[in-house]
């Protein structure tokens, strides 16, 4: 099947958008507040809590065919990158709580057009666990908002509770209908190891000439290896980060990065996030590898750098990889006011990091 090409009219907006977006940002702010007055200090409003800050390189493949061969990724070469790990909830809790998980890329010195406000030689990608957003619109967005939002107060062993019954039916719909939900698995997700996850843009971007969707996959043996590990939440409530900071201790992790290219309109759609695209369609196709060598993976310095200064934003991109459809045009907006309300709080001054040497040894 041929591959679609990209176009300037591709997106449809949804009615109500923008007072859907406002709604998010709206809903999200006062669930931070509602963190912020329960544990004194603001945080970000979803992966507020890392797993693994660390830095390394992107080397993209030799010899990529044309329509992989595009923007950032149109010539071979290899970039500074710094990557962060973490657990999906906007306020810190124990893995108990284990829920979606975040993987943020900023890949230093790139070229090309950047989009308007962003004016720092990088590109991000905001990937998390989770090949589709089950959201699916900005309505969507903002109807999740509301349900997350109302688990806010609540005390953490009700939450606890409430992802294990979506981890133990997604268990049984694994075994019985083929496939977990991409739905439960955002509220319960498995207590494996973080490096050995794959994770998503879940919503497409420009990719050049055509569309895409990007994958991270663990590939390294040492990760591959960890595929039966388990946390084993009752004896260590920050175990996922421990477990991160001991493989780092002794071994390289090493994902491919993949683009899966937009081939089919009615089975592929720019504006509903919570549809997988099918691979029978177009496959996930390597056009990257991505190296982080043995490290401390939780330095003081730097996991400060990370968690409170550094932003990692959809919105930080090259004109060639604008984040496309109704989910994307959202976390446009609300990735910034909810970055500008965590930083008022807190006194700390965003930085748009411009270099790998700007993130503390």
């Amino acid at each position: 099947m041929p591959y679609l090409p990209y176009r300037d009219d591709i997106e449809t907006l949804e009615p109500g958008e923008q007072e859907s977006i406002d709604g998010i940002i709206k809903g999200m702010t006062q669930e931070s507040q509602a963190v912020e007055k329960r544990d004194g200090h603001a945080v970000r409003a979803s992966h507020a809590k890392s797993t693994a800050c660390v830095v390394g390189e992107m080397v993209v493949a030799a010899d990529l065919p044309p329509e992989l061969a595009q923007g950032l990724f149109a010539n071979p070469g290899t970039f500074d990158v710094a990557v962060r790990f973490a657990q999906g909830p906007g306020e810190k809790l124990g893995d108990r709580v284990s829920t979606h998980r975040g993987m943020a890329i900023k890949v230093f010195g790139v070229a090309g057009e950047t989009l308007a406000g962003h004016d720092v030689p990088t590109q991000d990608f905001v990937l998390a666990s989770g090949t589709t957003f089950p959201a699916g619109t900005a309505a969507g967005f903002l109807a999740q908002a509301k349900t997350i939002g109302m688990t806010v107060p609540m005390p953490e062993g009700v939450k606890s509770a409430a992802a294990s019954i979506a981890r133990n039916i997604n268990k049984v719909l694994n075994a019985v209908a083929g496939g977990p939900s991409a739905t439960l698995d955002f509220y319960g997700h498995p207590f494996g190891h973080a490096l050995v996850d794959h994770y998503f843009s879940q919503c497409p971007v420009r990719y050049g000439d055509y569309v895409a969707k990007i994958g991270a996959f663990p590939i390294a043996a040492e990760q591959l290896a960890l595929g039966d590990w388990r946390l084993d939440p009752h004896q260590d409530e920050d175990g996922f980060r421990h477990a991160a900071v001991d493989y780092f201790k002794a071994d390289d992790a090493v994902f491919e990065l993949r683009a899966q290219i937009w081939a089919n309109a009615a089975t592929q759609p720019i504006e509903d996030t919570s549809v997988e695209w099918p691979t029978q369609d177009s496959e996930y196709r390597t056009i990257a590898t991505i190296r982080l060598p043995q490290q401390d993976a939780y330095d003081r310095d730097r996991v400060r750098y990370f968690d409170e200064v550094m932003t990692f934003r959809p919105a930080h991109s090259l004109v060639a990889h604008r984040p496309l459809g109704g989910v994307m045009r959202a976390r446009m907006q609300v990735y910034r006011a909810l970055s500008d309300f965590r930083h008022r709080e807190t006194g700390i001054v965003a930085a748009n990091t411009a270099s790998v040497a700007d993130i503390p040894a």
